[in-house]
């Protein structure tokens, strides 16, 4: 037991040394309540004089910030400890992050250290402009869906984990945050009063992922945030785990796996999330790898989809790899792997595996070539190789332990003849490895920190770690979060594929689908798909989510991030009488009128206007509030009502043609009770704006669990198209802009530049996109020489993206 009179005095006496070297009262207490901190920091002042110094406050700070970082650290040497004590008496170091930085730094280096290189990695002589700054954080806004001053503290926090941004000024990050937020949602609202504070729909709101976190990112609680550190993970030998954080300096390095047999659906967005997402945060790095070892299923347009929905997604691969680039060494890994006896090459047939392996009965036996000698099994696997076996004829098989309860460590497949050529090795080899032999030894040549994949590979983690011991090389840590599915669709390739080769879908693509490439044709923004997946957040279970809620969220990131434009979607033609025939006037209107960023735009208003046919009808009623016969309505941002004086219908079959309306544009005009939308006729601006088609989905699926006959499940009506919808000349004022910043966009991304950039909110109708069906000239070309608007061969073709959410109020 410690002496209790002999502590306080010790400390005293601490805290008159680390006084001596210019801290303060406070911060020199602070740094003797450690005691293994405080007999670093006494060794420091007293092995290099540190007293007669006369260091200033801030140096002095710094000096006791690296005696409590070497206090942490796993231990440096004293050549390494004088090397960044030096570098902070001569004022390189500035800041408590770069002594961090510094000590971190001399863990895994050796002297004599490259300067330039210890430079770089605590920041020495960084410069960054607020300019710079900005850009990066308008970027951040857009590419993790903020939106609000609620999400203030949030976004500041994650800015600050940009790696460009590490050395940034904290206070010029914070300014440029608010600068962004004041640019993109107005001046800061005013807390309400005490007591008045709105009612939310909590429930409502959390679905929608409009509820910020309070505190932390989904990437620091939870599953993500109870990963371990960087080398945290047991190895086999000591030197491993050395080499492994040599090559990476100790970050994260992630990787995103997919194999290139079909195109991206929405489950893998939690994936790209997850991986990209993890290591963006961290400041490490992401792998896209490509999963190529299955030549019979690969197809070219897989890998370039696959890469181009990652970098629409707002993710850029630190490499593109394939599994493919590895096949040499993976070759030489199998041979070792039967040098050690802990492989075989088998002849059974598939059925006789499959017995043998015992998944029915719960017990493996021993297959007959298991005991085989292991010089016989290399020349047999030397035969694979070369061509000796047709498919199926030979297997190499991995030797595990077949008294273990986990199938997956029964004997595993890990190489097989197959007589397709590979896209990128050709006809080189006539073998190829397996998914559980490539997987893990691939990781662990890329130095994978984090391997992280779906909870279907629990039982897989087992092998993994038995397959990297049993050739000895670093083993990552495999850790398995809940995938995510959505109800009332199917995401199986297989079953996908037959929807499309049996025609009840147009493509892979086809806006029903909720494949990554469907979502993207339908409009959906790439933000949305992020923003959604974020605040189901990151945990083992399982993500089983219903399309409304999906849709809830992308509803939520469209209301304050794109335009609103006036549409009808079924015209009716209004004649206001007591307007001369020439008569027009111009309209200034914003884009959206909470978001100033969107800009404006002009519209005619003209004595032919057009309405939608919904918001006419013959009988009124106290309950109704639109256009009827003797009826005053509002126009929305027109200047004045119209009242319906007459109209005319079909001589046949009573269908309202035509409407005749007065402008009330005189005297005390009572405030209408409801407004609705128009466009007006005036051919010389091109006004209105003619839809040749506006596509409708509804669910493609009757049922939300499809059964396993998924075809009798089908909804026949899932697309409506509508002919003849009119939208406001504003228009072509937002197409070219959003068609220019996309390509503007693009060249930062690389991704190709897609019509659905042009999104838009038909005012009381939907969320739009065009699709990329559309023949839009104007928009299409990129020589400046393109005429304004429309011509004579525009075929213009919108998707709805979603519906506009549901009014339980008043009816109109």
């Amino acid at each position: 037991m410690s002496n209790p009179t002999k502590g306080p005095k010790l400390e005293e006496s601490s805290i008159t040394l680390f006084k001596s070297i210019g801290l303060t009262q406070a911060k020199a207490a602070e740094a003797s309540k450690s005691p293994k901190c405080a007999a670093l920091l006494k060794k420091l002042i007293e092995d290099n004089s540190l007293v007669s110094r006369k260091l200033d406050e801030k140096q002095a700070g710094l000096i006791a910030a690296f005696a409590s970082q070497l206090a942490k650290s796993n231990g440096i040497d004293s050549q390494s400890e004088k090397y960044v004590l030096d570098t902070i008496l001569d004022g390189k170091l500035k800041s408590v992050d770069q002594v961090a930085a510094g000590v971190k730094y001399a863990e895994l280096h050796s002297i004599p250290f490259d300067d330039a290189d210890f430079d770089k990695a605590c920041g020495v002589g960084f410069s960054i402009s607020l300019e710079e700054i900005l850009e990066h954080v308008t970027a951040y806004i857009k590419s993790n869906s903020v939106y609000g001053w609620a999400n203030l503290g949030g976004t500041i926090s994650g800015v600050k984990a940009i790696p460009e941004l590490r050395w940034a000024s904290p206070l010029e990050v914070k300014n440029a945050v608010e600068q962004a937020f004041i640019s993109n949602f107005g001046p800061k609202q005013a807390a309400p009063a005490k007591g008045k504070e709105p009612k939310k729909d909590t429930k409502l709101a959390a679905a929608s992922g409009s509820v910020p976190s309070a505190t932390k990112s989904v990437f620091e609680e939870g599953f993500l945030g109870a990963l371990h550190k960087p080398g945290g993970n047991p190895q086999i030998h000591p030197h491993l785990r050395e080499q492994h954080l040599n090559a990476t300096q100790g970050a994260v390095w992630t990787r995103f796996p997919p194999e290139p047999n079909g195109y991206l659906h929405i489950g893998h967005s939690k994936a790209i999330f997850v991986n990209f997402g993890y290591a963006a945060f961290h400041g490490g790095k992401c792998y896209l790898r490509y999963d190529d070892t299955n030549p019979e299923k690969e197809e070219e347009r897989y890998f370039e989809s696959i890469l181009e929905t990652v970098r629409w997604l707002g993710y850029e691969p630190w490499k593109i790899t394939y599994s493919s680039d590895y096949f040499d060494e993976l070759y030489e890994l199998a041979v070792e792997l039967i040098r050690r006896d802990k492989a075989y090459v088998c002849h059974c047939s598939q059925e006789q595996i499959k017995n043998d392996r015992g998944l029915k009965v719960g017990k493996p036996k021993p297959c007959v070539h298991r005991d085989r000698p292991v010089g016989e099994s290399l020349a047999e696997f030397e035969k694979m190789k070369n061509g000796g076996y047709r498919p199926k004829e030979a297997n190499l098989r991995m030797k595990q332990d077949l008294e273990d309860g986990n199938p997956q460590m029964w004997d595993l497949t890990a190489y097989r003849v197959l007589d397709s050529p590979h896209h990128r090795t050709k006809g080189k080899w006539k073998i190829y490895p397996t998914y559980d032999f490539t997987h893990c030894l691939v990781d662990s040549m890329e130095n994978i920190s984090h391997s992280l994949c779906t909870t279907e590979f629990i039982l897989s983690r087992q092998s993994y770690e038995w397959l990297c011991d049993a050739v000895e090389v670093y083993k990552p840590r495999q850790s398995e979060y809940g995938r995510l599915n959505l109800e009332g669709t199917v995401m199986s390739k297989r079953k996908i594929l037959a929807l499309v080769d049996e025609g009840f879908v147009n493509g892979w693509d086809d806006p029903r689908l909720y494949t990554l490439i469907a979502l993207r044709r339908r409009g959906v923004p790439p933000g949305a798909i992020l923003s959604f997946v974020s605040s189901l957040g990151v945990s083992t279970a399982s993500s089983n989510i219903e399309i409304n809620r999906f849709e809830q969220a992308v509803r939520q990131y469209l209301e304050g991030s794109v335009a609103r434009l006036l549409m009808v979607m079924q015209p009716l033609k209004v004649t206001i009488e007591n307007l001369p025939e020439d008569y027009l006037e111009w309209i200034e209107k914003p884009f959206h009128p909470k978001v100033a960023a969107l800009g404006n735009t002009r519209i005619p208003f003209t004595r032919t206007i057009y309405i939608d046919s919904e918001d006419f009808r013959l009988e009124d009623s106290e309950d109704y509030f639109r256009l009827a016969p003797g009826k005053t309505v509002g126009l929305f941002q027109a200047p004045h009502p119209v009242t319906c004086t007459s109209y005319k219908s079909h001589p046949t079959s009573g269908k309202v043609t035509e409407l005749f309306c007065r402008l009330e544009n005189g005297g005390n005009v009572k405030k209408p009770k409801a407004f609705i939308q128009w466009v007006a006729e005036h051919t010389p601006s091109g006004s209105p704006v003619r839809v040749e088609e506006t596509r409708i989905f509804h669910r493609l699926f009757k049922s939300d669990n499809p059964p396993s006959d998924f075809r009798s499940d089908i909804n026949s009506d899932s697309l409506e198209t509508i002919k003849g919808a009119m939208m406001e000349i504003g228009f072509w004022d937002l197409a070219r802009r959003s068609i220019a910043e996309a390509r503007e966009e693009s060249k930062a991304r690389a991704e190709l530049v897609g019509k659905e950039s042009v999104r838009f909110q038909g005012l009381r109708t939907a969320y739009f996109a065009l699709d990329k069906d559309s023949r839009v000239r104007c928009l299409e070309d990129e020589t400046g020489n393109a005429p304004p608007a429309r011509v004579q061969s525009d075929y213009l073709v919108l998707n709805r993206i979603v519906s506009l959410k549901e009014d339980a109020g008043k009816a109109l």
